[in-house]
């Protein structure tokens, strides 16, 4: 748990961490990809297959194709399973990594882990030219204060309003509203302090949003945690020694 405060003069690198990952990442849905998927239902079908090309998708792979590119969101091993009628979760992950393989040839998208499902997103060497025809999610369309107040949230949740404002040297309780109502913060639980004030921590669609596969994925995610292990060792020391 990342409960410990930190001077308030390390959330602007906190900041432009994540606003980074915002473009780079962002999931632009392709237009007119449908075009590949040809099913045959004839016996000659696989005899035409392979005169397509290396791209041909058989069925099975298709539909798992398929199913990725219309959901709006991420999608687990076993929902693209039941979706695409396979024997279970791992061979959708075989058959994500085949479409990846196929990208990978020839295609500006791939096939992304995010938010504990599989989603289909542009390359982020695209991002400088599709910024121009589409406007990032309107989650993404922050404040510099509501940034900041998110991005402490999303390094040290759970952690209380008062905290927050302790690390950012002002109130927020209006900000953490509009990043309830964006649905990028949720409330996890109640603290035992005295009055057991609300704790704060990110939701999925902060994951989404941002294209991180889950919070370890955050930059100086790893370092940020030994530190914090670090101070609670410290501090544990220092009570023992009164």
């Amino acid at each position: 748990m990342l409960r410990q405060s930190h001077p308030g003069g390390q959330c602007p690198a906190l900041v432009t961490s994540i606003s980074r990952a915002t473009l780079s990442r962002q999931s632009l849905a392709p237009r007119g990809f449908v075009k590949l998927w040809q099913f045959r239902s004839s016996g000659a079908a696989a005899e035409a297959a392979q005169n397509l090309g290396p791209l041909w998708r058989d069925a099975v792979l298709a539909r798992v194709e398929a199913a990725l590119f219309l959901s709006r969101e991420p999608l687990g091993s076993r929902r693209i399973a039941e979706l695409a009628d396979l024997a279970d979760g791992t061979q959708a992950r075989t058959l994500i990594r085949r479409l990846n393989q196929l990208y990978a040839a020839a295609g500006a998208v791939r096939i992304e882990e995010v938010a504990g499902g599989y989603q289909i997103l542009t390359q982020p060497v695209f991002a400088p030219w599709l910024k121009q025809i589409a406007d990032p999610p309107v989650e993404a369309r922050l404040s510099a204060p509501a940034m900041e107040t998110l991005a402490v949230v999303a390094y040290r949740q759970p952690i209380l309003r008062g905290e927050i404002e302790s690390i950012r040297g002002v109130g927020c309780e209006d900000i953490l509203r509009q990043l309830l109502e964006r649905d990028l913060v949720r409330i996890v639980g109640r603290s035992e302090d005295l009055g057991r004030p609300l704790l704060y921590g990110t939701t999925k669609r902060f994951l989404e949003v941002y294209g991180l596969r889950n919070l370890d994925e955050l930059p100086r995610a790893a370092e940020l945690r030994q530190q914090d292990s670090a101070e609670d060792d410290a501090g544990s020391l220092t009570a023992h020694s009164k």
